[in-house]
């Protein structure tokens, strides 16, 4: 029967693994132990040849020359159990080890036999360490058995006991440890950057997360664990958060993990899944093919890019002392550069490369790592040699994965080991040579890391071919931010190519998929000229961006940009966006464990004002609820989050925290720039409440001018209502998600439904129709900050609809407005209006939008302005 006591903490009996003398850790002849590096437990000096284990639970790690491996109890707790001391060294001889990774153990299974006299001789002791390397949940509570006495097999060695009052059981809207069984709604299944997630939920929260699926379970502080959990979309998992914010650290994790990614990767570009059935078309002596990581055409010459590998002594000349101080010094080192690194990603908009800069981050934070490297220090190598060779057996392991996905983060562990090595070895990392690449060239390599990538990005080249990799390899995603064609998965052919072209110019087709060796003069000259089409084009759109978008009937549409925060917004300007159409407010919220104050939330959207010149900008109020909660505002539970109280309904309830929010929104300058945008309304009087609550506040403020205040339209009720909002609203806004959720009663984070929750369903479509013309009889201005705005087919139906506005992503703007100048809106109004008179559904009226948007408009607005580079 599990224990149903939460009134104490959970304790997990140890029993004695074998016959032996009972030795105090802090006695053991090797400062890692002896100092509780690892953490705390018992050391045995076996009287006997074979070992047992000490209680139920898994196996989670072995250590590769079987001298070492941790097990995991049914409650938590991990416990690494180490035969003898410097038994690394010994390569496995000797040792017969009885389990694997994944196996399940019951107390008193056979663990290891092993040649005592043989590790005697040449091991430096047979002192065996238990040590409880997740410490800061458990501490050891010795047994009975005095050190320097003997215990026998079985007799009980020590108790672990939990210190944040694990339990193995539910404990109904508690916050010791709350659990939810969910099924992984990730296409591209559990990876590095959702991984690196989980870890900030449970430091943002301090608590424990574990991740368990079939017999293992994972601790969101360790990605190599759980990655090690191969979780793929569609698999069944149970969250389970421990501490005292374990319902807030729960509900967080599970958004994250039932949440389809849609923002992944990038429109048309969903065929970029994990797909490990994908086959690559084996090409004939002028043609190489390979997976379309990035899109794009490009022509150069063809170079082989090939890097040494840093050679490093593997025994240590210096103190385990002074290699374990080197080791900590560069992980710090490490560390701080990529802190920056991230920072500056994000100030320039850069959101991709610093996700990925981050879970990079969470790796190097792995203590799994840090601790395996320290106990190779211990037993003799070098520092450097210590990491490689524990990122070595990771990476190895990765690559034999059988999802694509986790194959390709090996290359952020690769990225890891040789940056950390570079720093333990700078002398070596040099002598290896650095990229050094003539600029336009078509690079050819069997695998690249990121930073590789981004050292190589410098060289500008035209386009990149990867013998190994995926198309969702960070380094692929890298590749489309920056509009790189590029190809993945070309096989080691590619490289015996390169060997008889290398220097002679080639064309990249990523659109098809293959790269032409030798191509004729004339299949050149074409190349080239579609790459200057797109160029000029990209460029042309550009430089017009700034300007007003109109359609050929002369309907202007403003095009502008949704932010995350307040960086964005400079980066929205320069992408000549006429305004922001949405910042969302929650990060400032969500990202502490208290409310920001007025002066915090004043001084970030004043930012946001300043960074968008003389444009306007729209900033949403706190759109929380029972599904997206805050540490320091306790919500109860409900049986439908989504229907629950969220936005607006919240909001009001909690009136002084949207008082400080307001106070601080209007004390931005100027005024006249802002607006103020209300979630989830439903009907006109909550608007009203907020309007008058606003007019009280700028009274006591003395202030002359106000912002204009508008509402969101995502629910069904405000589309039908939109008439009466619109005499009330300064401007209303379409969030075209929650709008085609709550309307086909799909929830959009279902990964069974996500493909069928269409905005270009006939009903939603109705709904924006009806509340366009709603807002018209009282000329209030409409807009859409959804993703819909920048679905290539949908944003066209929603301008048709008469939408005056559409927020899209940064990026997205110059492409939107030239599409915008394209279209002629009065035409396919009167297109789409037939349409929905008909019974279609949305996929057959997506086919039609797609039809007439390629015969009436002559250019797609979906190439990407840096798709086509060439080296002319």
């Amino acid at each position: 029967m599990p224990d149903t006591d939460h009134s104490r903490p959970a304790v997990t009996p140890l029993y004695a693994p074998l016959k032996a003398v009972v030795v105090p850790l802090e006695q053991v002849p090797d400062p890692v132990f002896a100092q509780q590096t690892m953490g705390p437990g018992m050391a045995l000096e076996p009287l006997e040849a074979q070992l047992f284990s000490p209680c139920d639970g898994d196996i989670v790690h072995l250590a590769r020359t079987q001298h070492a491996l941790t097990l995991r109890t049914d409650r938590g707790c991990e416990l690494l159990i180490h035969l003898g001391l410097d038994t690394v060294d010994l390569e496995g001889e000797g040792i017969n080890v009885h389990v694997a990774p994944g196996d399940r153990v019951s107390q008193g299974d056979l663990l290891w036999d092993f040649d005592a006299d043989l590790l005697a001789c040449r091991a430096l002791s047979l002192i065996t360490p238990l040590v409880v390397t997740s410490s800061d949940q458990w501490r050891c509570e010795p047994g009975n058995a005095a050190p320097g006495s003997v215990i026998a097999r079985g007799a009980p060695l020590m108790a672990l006991v939990a210190t944040s009052m694990v339990s193995s059981t539910v404990k109904e809207g508690g916050n010791n440890e709350c659990r939810e069984l969910v099924t992984l709604a990730l296409a591209a299944g559990l990876h590095a950057r959702p991984a690196a997630r989980l870890r900030a939920i449970a430091r943002r929260h301090d608590c424990t997360l574990l991740l368990e699926h079939d017999v293992q379970q994972a601790d969101a502080t360790s990605l190599t664990a759980l990655m090690g959990l191969s979780l793929r979309q569609g698999d069944t998992l149970e969250i389970i958060a421990c501490g005292n914010h374990a319902a807030s650290a729960l509900e967080e994790a599970v958004a994250l993990l039932t949440t389809p990614e849609a923002t992944e990767l990038d429109p048309g570009h969903a065929a970029l899944a994990d797909d490990t059935s994908t086959v690559v078309p084996s090409g004939d002596d002028t043609t190489c093919h390979g997976l379309t990581a990035s899109p794009g055409l490009a022509v150069g010459p063809l170079v082989r890019l090939a890097r040494a590998r840093i050679e490093i002594s593997p025994d240590r000349e210096e103190s385990a002392e002074d290699a374990k101080r080197a080791l900590t010094a560069a992980i710090g080192t490490l560390d701080d550069t990529l802190i920056s690194d991230i920072e500056r990603a994000r100030t320039e908009g850069r959101s991709a490369e610093a996700d990925i800069l981050e879970a990079h981050q969470a790796w190097l934070d792995d203590p799994a790592l840090r601790e395996e490297s320290l106990a190779h220090i211990q037993s003799g190598r070098s520092a450097a040699f210590a990491w490689r060779e524990v990122l070595e057996g990771r990476i190895s392991e990765l690559r034999r994965s059988e999802s694509r996905l986790l194959a390709a983060r090996a290359d952020d562990l690769r990225d890891l080991q040789e940056r950390l090595i570079a720093l333990l070895a700078p002398e070596a990392a040099v002598a290896a040579g650095q990229i050094e690449m003539t600029p336009g060239a078509i690079v050819v390599s069997d695998e690249i890391t990121p930073s590789q990538f981004l050292a190589l990005d410098r060289a500008a080249p035209a386009g990149l071919c990867l013998a190994g990799g995926g198309t969702t390899s960070h380094v692929a995603l890298l590749a489309r931010a920056r509009g790189l064609p590029c190809l993945a998965a070309m096989g080691p052919q590619v490289l015996e190519v390169v060997a008889r072209h290398a220097g002679e110019s080639v064309i990249l087709d990523a659109q098809k998929a293959v790269l032409v060796f030798q191509p004729t003069l004339d299949e050149l000259e074409k190349a080239r000229e579609q790459i200057e089409q797109d160029r000029a084009r990209a460029r042309a759109e550009r430089q017009v961006a700034h300007e007003p978008a109109r359609t050929l009937d002369a309907a202007l549409i403003e095009v502008c940009a949704n932010v995350t925060g307040h960086e964005e917004a400079r980066v929205a300007h320069e992408a000549g966006a006429d305004g922001i159409g949405l910042m969302r407010s929650e990060f400032l919220f969500m990202a502490q464990s208290r409310a920001p104050d007025e002066q915090a939330q004043r001084d970030i959207y004043q930012q946001a004002l300043d960074g968008m010149g003389a444009h306007p900008v729209i900033i949403r109020t706190l759109d929380i609820g029972a599904d997206k909660q805050l540490d320091y505002l306790s919500l109860p539970p409900v049986p439908n989050p989504a229907l629950g109280t969220r936005g607006i309904r919240l909001m009001t309830r909690h009136q002084p925290l949207l008082d400080v929010q307001l106070r601080a929104l209007l004390s931005v300058r100027p005024l006249d720039r802002l607006g103020i945008m209300l979630p989830m309304v439903t009907e006109a009087a909550e608007l009203v409440a907020v309007r008058e609550r606003l007019e009280v506040l700028a009274q006591e403020m003395n202030l002359e001018g106000r912002p204009a205040l508008g509402a969101m339209i995502e629910v069904p009720a405000a589309a039908l209502c939109a008439d009466q909002l619109a005499q009330v609203a300064d401007f209303l806004s379409i969030g075209t998600n929650d709008l085609t959720q709550y309307t086909l009663a799909m929830d959009r984070e279902d990964p069974d439904l996500a493909g069928r929750a269409d905005v270009l369903h006939p009903a939603v479509l109705r709904l924006i129709d009806m509340t366009v013309k709603g807002a018209a009889m009282h000329r209030c201005p409409v807009g859409v900050c959804g993703a819909a705005a920048g679905d290539p087919q949908a944003w066209a139906a929603l301008v048709a609809l008469g939408v005056d506005e559409l927020s899209v992503e940064p990026a997205r703007v110059a492409a939107v407005k030239a599409g915008i100048r394209r279209l002629d809106r009065a035409a396919l109004s009167r297109a789409l209006r037939d349409w929905l008179d008909e019974p279609l559904d949305s996929i057959t009226l997506r086919q039609r939008l797609e039809q007439w948007l390629g015969e009436h408009v002559l250019t797609s607005t979906t190439t990407d302005a840096g798709a086509s580079r060439d080296a002319i």
